[in-house]
């Protein structure tokens, strides 16, 4: 049985981002970034604003663990927080971007809680939690963004893309609740795509091993990506680039995009955190 890994030092992560507008756009004007807040920038299409995403490296958080974000807003620029978690607060996300910024056409699904457990281990709150997590937000918001869009059908395409994970593709028994969450969410996909067409799109993209976290820091990730078929691993570069693909192409709905340098092509008995670097897997 995994014993719990008390040793291990609490998560800390800060972010520090500030937008000013420049030659009729809105452009980064700061960034910092410290410890497990790493944030990156999906290239924009033409004319559009930029975008943002805050990654925790370290993957999940728990009692303890303290992450910070500061952002500054220049013209046209805005922030939303919410506890998808929390029910009602994920319904009323939607509503109060489209009366901030008008009509949306695009929701990307990353949000994830990432904790350990396994078959030993599992207990119903944790099951709960992920699910409550991972995989309701993402239907409750794309049921959202469909309701929005009802209101103008003639409003051209608009597209859901929810972010999935290799590993129900290679899978193994570690981090069993996050897996369920996900592949729960990779069932819906192809589900909402029916249910919510013609009006929206739904895709997943399912990234390989991306980033270090708390136990696989960036000698082992480069070790681990060297084991790839490719010889290479993904980049988050590479990701934003699949979900930009999704987004843009109205001729996609229903599928999963597969982005991890070929890992699902080599079966693992253990997830990447509990597997020796430089071995065959």
């Amino acid at each position: 049985m995994l014993q719990t890994l008390s040793w291990l030092p609490r998560t800390e992560g800060a972010a520090r981002l500030s937008f000013a507008r420049r030659d009729e756009q809105t452009r980064l004007d700061v960034l910092y970034q410290a410890g497990a807040a790493r944030v990156r920038f999906p290239r924009p299409a033409t004319g559009a604003p930029p975008e943002a995403v805050l990654l925790n490296t370290a993957g999940g958080l728990t009692g303890g663990d303290h992450m910070s974000l500061d952002v500054t807003l220049g013209a046209r620029a805005e922030a939303f927080s919410a506890d998808l978690a929390d029910e009602a607060r994920c319904e009323a996300l939607v509503p109060q971007v489209v009366q901030r910024l008008g009509r949306l056409s695009a929701l990307v699904n990353s949000a994830s809680l990432f904790e350990h457990d396994d078959v030993a281990s599992l207990r119903y709150e944790s099951l709960a939690r992920h699910w409550r997590s991972n995989t309701a937000p993402a239907i409750v918001l794309a049921r959202a963004l469909h309701a929005h869009r009802a209101q103008d059908p003639a409003g051209g395409d608009a597209c859901v893309v929810n972010l999935l994970d290799e590993k129900l593709f290679n899978p193994n028994p570690d981090h069993l609740s996050y897996t369920l969450s996900k592949a729960a969410l990779h069932a819906a996909t192809p589900l909402l795509a029916r249910a919510l067409a013609p009006l929206l799109r739904v895709c997943a993209v399912a990234p390989g091993l991306t980033l270090e976290g708390p136990l696989i820091d960036a000698q082992r990730l480069a070790a681990l990506k060297a084991q790839s078929p490719l010889g290479h691993g993904v980049e988050a570069r590479d990701v934003a680039h699949a979900v930009r693909f999704a987004l843009e192409n109205p001729a996609i709905t229903g599928s999963t995009l597969l982005v991890d340098a070929g890992s699902h092509l080599m079966p693992r008995a253990r997830d990447f955190a509990f597997t020796a670097a430089g071995t065959t897997p």
